[in-house]
């Protein structure tokens, strides 16, 4: 016991003379100091512990709505709490407490002074990575429980220590442990191990076995964080562990009965909370009081905290939801429903409904979906494209809607390929458009477009994009690739809904808020709304989304002239989002006043029914959406200003910008980090261009566009017989089989084409579609030819050239 002592005078002895005098002298100042306000603090009137058991009472935190009015729950209005002596208290319980808050309880005399210290280096910043033990001793946390007030001054915290130190005095520690464990709270109006077995475990505290006690012994530093029910089921287990580390570390349990406790599956009684309105934006405002506040504070402070929900809003919500989520469950197999509304004036929450029934066990009602992780599938797109018309690209901007092969470790010929490291990605029904604008693109939601829009601008530049308006979850690079304009990364329903809002405020951003005035007992404002109004995104980028997103004229090819995302006589912009494999399915929708977004889907992850969002969740969203905008008009979007005249053709809607040189991609005409600047100096050193140009020469020869049109080869002794593989100018790798196609405008009259490369013959096919395989051996630039013999004994000829690498 004495080698910690020992070890600390050998280091001190071994320092040089000055330092250790230097110490000295620091020491005795402290302590010197520190004595002095001890004994300042003994002489303070404190209140008195003679009677500990007719302590003070806890006031009553209240939430209310944003009228002040509507009291949406009262925190300890309800309060849960049976008494039960020690005894009567598993030793579990006792040991995983002690264990986690305070391991040296039975040795100190109330107060731990190096404990504190570091505590108070640690709300300094001046002392990181320790993630133990608080300060306060549990016989501290029973003085400020029971005997003081919730304020934070140092008057108080020195109370609270000499009142400690009495304590410890007049009562025993089984004494002080009981009381402790009678007066904790443990989510929502549970207070006591005793309250808090029988709601959790359905059994007595003295019945409670080692995983749970170690549960219970978890959640009282932040009990609505660490829900059972809620959104941080993860992080309750994992301080569950640490629990059990830490009993195990202090000899409490023996290593089998640690590893057992740590892999045993508990289970938690749901239990339904009375008297609340709204319960997932209550346990989220309260899950946001404890984090600033702490739980004593919310518990027992009589805090009065004005939010900003709209309850007759809110109550519009839960009423759209419960009346379509049967028929959405029965139709499309989506048994969960979540609806945010937010301002995006002010960015305050005026709804928030987190799933179709708060007490429905069977979908996990208590979590929030409003503020869990999903994929947004194609309602992630918006974001991309506002990229690319920041880079310089245009609404009118020409992209294919062809099936095309992404990647490089792919042939450009592996069109309908996406086995990894394939991608080839396909849209929702199955065809293609053709050249599209960026506004028929998004307004119709086509995949191949907006993963081409992405790869223009790069993933860094779409995740800056996402960051500013808001989105904190996309934060590993590392993670995302093309297919994060899919939606490939997981977001929340709140900040995306809050993202669009953006769009829905000129650019501007407002943060997320959900409060709007907080007072003390005494009427002291702890905290209240300001504007914090931050321009994230210049004002024309935002009028451009906003008109593609409100274009009727341009979704309908997709959607159709009156479906749910159109509202007759008012601009509303609206974007679905279904994931790829019908996990989830999004609707966000606004206009300058409110913002609105939708989910569904199953807490399981059982996949939906394979419909697009157009049919299972926008009706629902549309019904919401109609009264909303009624309770909160404004007038329709301003329009952008119209873009320059002389702009690269291709920003202007021109697909075939020059037909002397053949149809190309876009990554052809002009340079994609500078589209304003004109085409690049060598466009296919760009990876990609080859592999977007070959679909659109067998697109090209689809329309029956001459051969000039298509390629521009020359050579040829046909205006239309061509070579389709290897497309003119892309990259093909030696040693591997390739492709090689030729295509002719009169079939059934040729009876074989020779193919030849840089002049050798490399094979003949002698009947349609006249293909054969070829691993070439050879790099770099490379002639291929073909002969035709035609069947009257007249030949053909045409060639193009590629690069082998």
């Amino acid at each position: 016991m004495r080698r910690p002592y020992r070890r600390a005078k050998r280091f001190f002895r071994s320092l040089p003379e000055w330092v250790r005098l230097s110490l000295t002298g620091v020491l005795a100042i402290f302590f010197f100091f520190f004595g002095g306000v001890i004994a300042w603090a003994a002489l303070m009137p404190i209140p008195a512990i003679d009677n500990f058991e007719s302590r003070q009472v806890a006031e009553s935190t209240k939430i209310y709505d944003r009228t002040g009015n509507v009291v949406l729950y009262d925190v300890y209005g309800a309060v849960r709490r049976t008494s039960v002596s020690l005894e009567e208290i598993s030793p579990y319980i006792q040991q995983a407490t002690i264990a986690v808050e305070d391991d040296t309880f039975y040795e100190h005399g109330g107060f731990r002074p190096l404990a504190f210290l570091r505590a108070v280096l640690v709300q300094l910043h001046l002392l990181s990575g320790y993630a133990g033990q608080g300060g306060s001793t549990i016989t501290q946390q029973v003085v400020k429980n029971a005997l003081l007030t919730q304020k934070k001054t140092i008057t108080r915290k020195l109370q609270e220590i000499i009142l400690a130190l009495r304590l410890e005095r007049g009562y025993s520690k089984e004494e002080i442990l009981e009381t402790y464990l009678n007066e904790n709270p443990y989510g929502g109006t549970i207070y006591g191990v005793q309250e808090a077995s029988q709601v959790f475990f359905g059994v007595d505290a003295r019945d409670v076995d080692l995983a749970q006690a170690a549960y219970l012994a978890a959640l009282p530093q932040a009990p609505t964080y660490y829900s059972p029910y809620g959104n941080h089921r993860d992080a309750l287990d994992s301080r569950k562990n640490l629990v059990l580390s830490r009993m195990y570390s202090l000899g409490y349990i023996t290593e089998e009965e640690y590893a057992r406790a740590r892999e045993e599956a508990v289970e938690f009684r749901q239990e339904p909370v009375a008297g609340i309105k709204a319960p997932h934006f209550v346990f989220f405002i309260r899950e946001y009081l404890e984090s600033k506040y702490g739980v004593d504070a919310v518990t027992r402070g009589g805090l009065r905290v004005v939010t900003t929900l709209d309850y007759d809003l809110q109550r519009k919500a839960e009423a759209t939801v419960a009346k379509w989520a049967p028929q959405m469950e029965r139709n499309f197999n989506a048994s969960n429903e979540g609806v945010v509304a937010i301002e995006p004036s002010s960015g305050q929450v005026l709804a928030m409904v987190g799933s179709r029934g708060y007490f429905d066990e069977t979908i996990d009602g208590q979590v929030n979906v409003t503020t869990s992780f999903q994929e947004p599938g194609s309602a992630f797109k918006p974001f991309v494209y506002a990229t690319a018309l920041e880079r310089g690209y245009t609404p009118e901007t020409v992209l294919f809607d062809i099936p095309t092969q992404f990647s490089t470790a792919c042939l450009p010929q592996d069109i309908g390929n996406s086995t990894p490291p394939c991608y080839s990605p396909t849209s929702f029904d199955g065809t293609f458009k053709g050249p599209v604008t960026f506004r028929q693109a998004l307004a119709q939601s086509l995949n191949i477009p907006a993963v081409k829009t992405l790869y223009l601008v790069g993933v860094d530049a779409a995740l800056d994009m996402a960051r500013r308006v808001g989105i904190t979850t996309l934060t590993d690079r590392s993670n995302y690739g093309l297919s994060l304009v899919l939606g490939g990364g997981a977001v929340t329903p709140l900040e995306l809904t809050a993202g669009y809002g953006v769009f829905a405020n000129d650019g501007v951003r407002n943060p997320t808020t959900a409060i709007l005035r907080i007072e003390d007992k005494d009427g002291t404002v702890l905290e209240e709304y300001q504007n914090q109004a931050t321009r994230v995104m210049e004002t024309q980028i935002a009028r451009q989304i906003n008109s593609i997103l409100s274009d009727n004229a341009a979704r309908t090819p997709e959607f159709g002239a009156n479906s749910p995302l159109y509202f007759p006589g008012q601009g509303v912009a609206a974007k679905t989002g279904t994931t790829n494999d019908f996990w989830d399915v999004w609707i966000l929708g606004y206009t300058p006043g409110i913002a609105v977004g939708s989910w569904a889907g199953n807490n399981d992850n059982e996949p939906l029914e394979k419909r697009i969002a157009a049919f299972i969740i926008a009706p629902m969203w549309h019904e919401f959406m109609e009264y909303a905008i009624a309770k909160y008009p404004s007038q329709d979007f301003i329009p952008p200003a119209p873009e320059a005249a002389d702009l690269p053709l291709v920003l202007r809607g021109e697909w075939n910008t020059d037909p002397s040189r053949g149809a190309h991609s876009i990554l052809y005409w002009i340079s994609k980090g500078s589209p304003r600047t004109g085409p690049p100096v060598s466009p296919f050193s760009d990876p990609q261009t080859a592999y977007w140009d070959y679909p659109i020469s067998l697109w090209a020869l689809g329309q029956g566009l001459p051969i000039e049109d298509v390629q521009g080869a020359s050579g040829t002794s046909s205006p239309a017989f061509i070579i389709t593989s290897p497309i003119v100018n892309s990259y093909v790798q030696a040693n591997l089989p390739i492709p090689i196609a030729a295509s002719h405008p009169d079939t059934a009259q040729v009876a074989s084409i020779i193919y030849y490369l840089n002049g050798a013959p490399i094979g003949t096919a002698s009947a349609a579609p006249f293909t054969l395989t070829y691993v070439p051996n050879s790099r770099g630039q490379s002639i291929l030819q073909a002969v035709a013999t035609m069947r009257d004994g007249s030949t053909q000829t045409t060639q193009t050239s590629f690069i082998i690498q």
